[in-house]
């Protein structure tokens, strides 16, 4: 186990290459584990014994390390991080966002499926004491305008390439800069599609148990598509639709479900089913969440990880019994995806049940990539 009298951090092999090449420190494959972070790379102190393990596809172990006492981080000298509640017109649309944080590279926080950007409350303010954070409530989604989708007739209107059109305009308008995308569940689909379809905005992407799309047409034996079809035209165009709803937005049946995906079930606090059902009680949700429920086209991951230009990381809770981590292992193979991280005895959301470990995880791969795109800016 890690000392208690001198603090580790877990972090992705990557990082243990950056920290040789400012410290020169030699890494081999039998001592990656017992590296610690250097103190001025890590905020952390006061680690206690119970630690926890972080898992690489690259090393294996990369690192032991514990959690600081609720005693620690209450001593924290630096100053409180006040979150800020906006909205910014997009199209005629009000999106709902937060953001903290006046300096240092942006990142844009990209929720999941029926969540919103209340899901990153315990990751904002961490965050935002060395970085600009802004947490976006995707149009449909939180307290976000939800338009009827059927007032675009044919066309599909709550898709991938929406979301990830919504995404580059928001770095544009309001970040009015490059950013690094920090996406949860579906989100790993939206941050994905918005850096292939503007690659410039995007410095880095990291996946936190990214959607595998199991519900997709295209992982549906041909013989049960047409079957699929009738089921969704069955709730998007009679009254099923709307009672299921009404059975899934309840705050028992949020619970249940956040029990579900939630490894350690204590994190499904009262605050958390609030946050996630309210929104979903405003005008319009019951035809987001249909539609996007019968949405079983568009990109798949392993369909857009090629096509992405800048570097990926994926982190994967290893007891999500929605995307199981046998499957998502795959993703660790593409080239662009640097390294794929386990976090273990953790479920579908980390960043809500184990910010702990999703926290220095953001913030080891953003600096990572921002010193190196200062060095090659200073080199050039």
């Amino acid at each position: 186990m890690a000392s208690t009298t001198s603090p580790a951090l877990s972090v992705s092999k990557l990082d243990f290459q950056y920290l040789s090449s400012q410290r020169n420190i030699t890494f081999s494959k039998e001592n990656l584990h017992q590296v610690k972070m250097p103190r001025r790379m890590s905020k952390f102190s006061g680690f206690e014994s119970n630690g926890f393990i972080l898992f690489s596809s690259l090393s294996g172990q990369i690192g032991e390390g514990s959690f600081p006492s609720p005693e620690a981080t209450a001593n924290n000298n630096a100053p409180e991080v006040q979150v800020q509640s906006s909205i910014w017109n997009w199209r005629g649309y009000s999106i709902r966002y937060q953001h903290a944080g006046n300096s240092g590279p942006a990142l844009v926080l990209i929720h999941g499926f029926g969540a919103n950007s209340d899901h990153w409350r315990k990751n904002i303010p961490v965050l935002a004491k060395s970085h600009r954070v802004y947490s976006i409530d995707l149009i449909g989604y939180g307290y976000s305008d939800k338009p009827n989708p059927r007032q675009f007739g044919e066309s599909s209107f709550y898709t991938f390439e929406t979301w990830g059109t919504q995404l580059n305009d928001f770095c544009i308008d309001v970040v009015k800069d490059e950013a690094f995308f920090i996406c949860n569940s579906i989100g790993g689909l939206v941050g994905l599609q918005a850096a292939v379809m503007e690659p410039q905005l995007c410095k880095g992407v990291m996946l936190l148990n990214i959607s595998l799309r199991m519900l997709h047409i295209k992982k549906q034996p041909w013989y049960g598509r047409p079957l699929i079809r009738s089921f969704q035209n069955l709730l998007r165009n009679t009254d099923v639709g709307k009672y299921f709803f009404k059975t899934v937005a309840t705050p028992e049946s949020v619970r249940n479900i956040l029990c579900q995906c939630y490894h350690d079930t204590s994190q499904v606090t009262e605050e958390l089913v609030q946050k996630i059902l309210l929104p979903g009680l405003e005008p319009g949700a019951v035809d987001v969440f249909l539609e996007f429920i019968c949405y079983s086209g568009g990109p798949l991951p392993e369909e857009l990880l090629p096509q992405v230009k800048c570097p990926v990381l994926i982190g994967w809770g290893e007891k999500d019994p929605w995307e199981p981590i046998e499957l998502g292992r795959a993703y660790g193979k593409f080239d662009s995806v640097e390294d794929f991280v386990v976090l273990p005895n953790v479920g579908h959301c980390p960043q809500d049940e184990a910010p702990d470990l999703v926290n220095p995880l953001v913030k080891s791969f953003v600096a990572r990539h921002a010193a190196l795109s200062a060095s090659i800016s200073t080199a050039t």
